[in-house]
């Protein structure tokens, strides 16, 4: 069964007495890449679908986006743009930009309520790719922070009333912001490279500055919080580097050396306190155990391998990381201990992927830039498990979220709710 829901008609409705919010749970995808940010799912996820079967809803959305849907309880929550450089509409003028923050009844697909933000100008004219709307929000059981980038951080309640706004740096990129802020302890914590080289964590209830951490060079990457033993540290990769942080008081602790000579975009993985990174268009990965101090490349680090990738991030499974490459349609599977490439695969007729890898009950989802979902078996043997097609003629760039033994998949255009 599938029904379609035109979220652009619904406006401005806010309902300021809907579903309560519970407690955050842990099968909760509340933040970009689900629970620590790893792009595992607690629950499964479908395998076969297409346009006209198992979609339980579809919704069209009031502008286009590249943030990835997250989930509370039974809402889902994601921003799009609108008024300006909207794929397949009218120019329209730069001073006419809107973000949105939507909030989506996940069982009916219905809009609950319109949360619409002015953009603060200038901005660039031109945004490539992915336009206006990349950074996904991040919730727990009170609120909704989102980063519109120069525009500011966001925080709102269930019903979309907004509680405070920061400002975090004015500086943009022809490539946007796309970096999507996380939670620690009582504070929001946004990577502001492209707004003002900052690491910046605002307090939750008032938006204000606790700490800020300078040094964030080029980097589009969603900060990873890493256990340590009985700590946690805050870890981000930026230009040549990656980097670990106190997350209570912003004080760098250490450093690795990547050798990736470029701008890091893909998010970073961890497990028993290794971090694992592919990033940069030259490509590259690295291993790199957390808990050091100073400059930690020759005692910290543990390899270098040469495959990586510049946009979609990777999974960790049982001992393999798995990844795509965002432009040859390749994927692969490497072990974590040592680096050593298991396989690359190209996938056929892939083209670009920029969504992140999802694992899902075993298998690993490949979304390409056209709609296709490649379903691959999370081991170290090839396995392509099916093919999906969603194409709407619209681009696929935000990451798919898993929620309830459902998929949320969004286009430029449209919201999906994939199960049966």
């Amino acid at each position: 069964m599938k029904t379609t829901t035109n979220l652009a008609t619904l406006g401005m409705a806010v309902v300021l007495c809907g579903p309560t919010i519970g407690a955050a749970r842990a099968e909760d995808w509340a933040q970009f890449r689900g629970p620590g940010g790893h792009g595992r799912s607690t629950t499964s996820g479908p395998v076969a679908w297409s346009r006209d079967e198992n979609i339980v809803w579809k919704a069209e959305l009031p502008g286009a986006g590249a943030s990835t849907p997250i989930v509370v309880g039974d809402r889902i929550y994601l921003t799009s743009y609108s008024g300006y450089a909207v794929p397949k509409e009218e120019p329209g003028d730069l001073d006419q930009l809107v973000r949105h923050l939507l909030c989506v009844d996940l069982k009916t697909g219905k809009l609950l309520w319109d949360k619409q933000v002015e953009a603060r100008l200038p901005e660039p004219e031109r945004i490539r790719d992915h336009g206006y709307a990349a950074n996904s929000v991040v919730a727990d059981s009170q609120r909704v922070f989102a980063f519109f980038g120069k525009s500011g951080v966001f925080a709102f309640d269930h019903s979309g009333r907004q509680l405070w706004h920061a400002e975090v740096g004015d500086g943009t990129n022809g490539w946007g912001t796309a970096a999507s802020p996380v939670l620690f302890g009582n504070a929001v914590i946004v990577n502001a490279s492209v707004e003002s080289q900052s690491l910046v964590a605002l307090d939750q209830k008032t938006g204000k500055e606790v700490w800020r951490a300078k040094g964030m060079r080029e980097s589009w990457s969603t900060p990873l919080l890493v256990p340590v033993g009985d700590e946690t540290e805050l870890v981000v990769p930026v230009f040549e580097k990656i980097l670990g942080f106190d997350p209570q008081t912003g004080k760098q602790l250490w450093s690795c050396n990547t050798d990736i000579r470029w701008y890091m975009v893909p998010s970073l993985v961890a497990d028993d306190g290794v971090v694992y990174c592919v990033g940069g268009r030259s490509g590259g990965a690295l291993a790199v155990r957390a808990g050091g101090r100073g400059d930690v490349t020759d005692s910290h680090r543990l390899w270098t391998g040469r495959k990586g990738s510049n946009v979609s991030s990777p999974v960790y499974h049982d001992g393999h990381l798995y990844w795509a490459h965002e432009a040859t349609g390749a994927v692969y599977c490497a072990e974590a201990k040592s680096g050593e490439i298991v396989y690359e695969q190209r996938l056929e007729r892939a083209g670009q992927i920029y969504a992140s890898a999802l694992l899902a009950d075993g298998k690993v989802y490949y979304l390409t830039r056209d709609g296709r979902t490649f379903v691959v078996a999370a081991k170290p043997d090839y396995e392509l498990v099916g093919v999906n097609e969603l194409r709407d003629g619209f681009t696929f760039n935000a990451s798919p979220a898993a929620a309830a033994n459902r998929l949320l998949i969004r286009s430029d255009r449209f919201l999906y709710c994939v199960g049966k």
